[in-house]
């Protein structure tokens, strides 16, 4: 990590000194540095808390961080429309130590972006009171990679879930959202043809196992859906103790790997 890397992350740390304001989660020369800022954005003579992950390469400020949003005053629209801002924004940059811009940007733009950031009538939002569920699907393979996982988007998209597509071995979708929406989620999977046989032809997928579908409490939840590339299963463990589901990986995953390690 670069020197400016560390220099910010004091910095910001000093900013937002309060108890639990930031977060260091993870920090390797493999992977960069990871940490969350809780900040507290004004709107209309209103707070409304936010959950800033960044996540910050090896070679930022060359590479712009990648960043997620959580808020339980925001539906998951409206967090996706503030992080997609922040990403672009972020590309727009000259290369040199962003964060603290960022972060300064949101809240002089907040109001703005959360007015223009149309809210879809069929999402979930913070104040209903229909249940959260998660659901952990495996997939055997994917021979047509790019077009099976735009496919897997665009789904998720339509259906308002969030999640994350962890593509490496083993091949895992995690899904949040209405019960009845992963439900057709999980029709439209094992339905639709969504890759190729060995001969190239389209088929569906044979091969999916749900590995669980449970209630989600309140307080673990993802604001959009990503796509994640997994080199190891180290990497795949940080991600689900980074989303704070270290449970459903122990209960879920570690079968599956031992299983698929027997075999």
């Amino acid at each position: 990590m670069s020197k400016e890397a560390y220099d910010e992350m004091s910095v910001l740390s000093a900013i937002y000194c309060e108890q639990n304001e930031f977060e260091l989660l993870e920090e390797s020369a493999e992977r960069g540095i990871v940490y969350r800022i809780h900040a507290l954005i004004e709107r209309n003579n209103e707070k409304t808390p936010l959950a800033l992950t960044f996540h910050i390469c090896p070679d930022y400020p060359h590479t712009p961080p990648d960043v997620s949003i959580a808020s339980s005053h925001l539906s998951r629209k409206q967090c996706q429309d503030l992080r997609l801002h922040l990403l672009e924004t972020a590309r727009s940059l000259p290369p040199e130590p962003m964060v603290h811009d960022l972060m300064l940007r949101l809240q002089e733009n907040f109001s703005d972006l959360i007015k223009t950031s149309s809210c879809d009538s069929a999402e979930i939002r913070p104040e209903s009171t229909e249940e959260t569920w998660t659901a952990l699907l495996h997939l055997d393979h994917m021979r047509s990679k790019a077009k099976y996982i735009k496919l897997i988007e665009k789904w998720a998209s339509e259906l308002c879930l969030t999640g994350r597509l962890f593509t490496g071995k083993p091949i895992l979708i995690l899904l949040q959202g209405r019960k009845e929406d992963i439900k057709e989620y999980i029709h439209l999977q094992k339905t639709v043809k969504v890759d190729v046989d060995s001969s190239g032809k389209r088929c569906k997928e044979k091969m999916m196992s749900v590995l669980c579908e449970i209630p989600q409490p309140e307080k673990i939840l993802m604001s959009t859906f990503e796509v994640k590339d997994i080199l190891s299963l180290e990497d795949l463990r940080r991600e689900f103790d980074l989303i704070g589901l270290p449970e459903l990986y122990k209960q879920f995953v570690c079968p599956l790997i031992r299983q698929e390690a027997a075999v």
